[in-house]
């Protein structure tokens, strides 16, 4: 069995918040395992690639010993998702610096546009065990 993939994710903003949500929901085979940057799972994980947990900017995909971000691990998700989500793949070859300036502009703007929480999530009974910290 293949190790699942770990998203790490800002946990108090609504927009990430509604992204793990939509991922769950399209993961019927539950390939993806989830933590918050801001926890200290999420800030373990993500510290040996460089990134600062406390100051979430990105999306993170830790999968086979790599990490992604930006759009890459937005895109890299996508391709693992229920149909017809795959097909996002085809973005991959619009040149990643372009991909990357409108995910900065997004992310830049996500409080602003969606809010954000007091507090981290809290996932569902239900979902719970997808979580590495709750």
């Amino acid at each position: 069995m293949t190790e699942p993939s770990v998203v790490l994710f800002d946990g108090v903003c609504n927009v990430c918040n509604r992204t793990v949500n939509f991922i769950i929901d399209r993961d019927p085979d539950a390939r993806f395992r989830f933590a918050s940057l801001q926890s200290p799972e999420g800030m373990a994980l993500a510290a040996p690639h460089g990134i600062d947990g406390s100051q979430p900017s990105t999306l993170v995909l830790l999968e086979e010993g790599k990490a992604y971000t930006q759009s890459t691990a937005a895109l890299r998700i996508a391709r693992r998702l229920r149909a017809p989500w795959p097909l996002a793949c085809a973005l991959l070859a619009v040149p990643r610096a372009l991909r990357d300036a409108a995910y900065r502009f997004f992310a830049a703007n996500r409080y602003r546009w969606f809010g954000k929480a007091d507090v981290c999530r809290v996932p569902t009974p239900e979902i719970r065990s997808r979580f590495l910290s709750v």
